[in-house]
């Protein structure tokens, strides 16, 4: 339903949008000047971490990058995917999950603003 070898393929060949250095963006991190993002908040958010899904385990943004549509319409499928199958979930290095009020949520530490 998700035609995830299309979305997977879209999601690495979309626009990548550097909005500051790698060094700069986790510079910011260890300062703590970083938010925890919903994933339904994160279009146009400068990650302050390496997203990373795994399969196929190649990263898909480095700390200083905006995300953009296909990349957020992929961690919704993530997310989706992990609430319909759990037990078998999919795993997103630098996607936070934190159980709240009985429900599985998903976050993403970007920089603060």
């Amino acid at each position: 339903a998700n035609d995830v070898a299309r979305l997977t393929t879209e999601m690495y060949l979309s626009d990548m949008i550097p909005a500051m250095k790698p060094a700069d963006a986790f510079a910011k991190m260890a300062h703590r000047e970083i938010e925890r993002v919903p994933i339904d908040e994160l279009e146009g958010r400068i990650t302050s971490v390496l997203l990373t899904p795994y399969p196929p385990g190649i990263p898909l943004l480095i700390p200083g990058e905006r995300f953009n549509r296909t990349v957020v319409q992929y961690l919704r499928f993530a997310r989706e995917f992990n609430n319909r199958f759990p037990g078998v979930e999919t795993d997103v290095h630098g996607l936070v999950k934190k159980e709240q009020d009985g429900r599985t949520h998903y976050y993403v530490d970007c920089v603060a603003g």
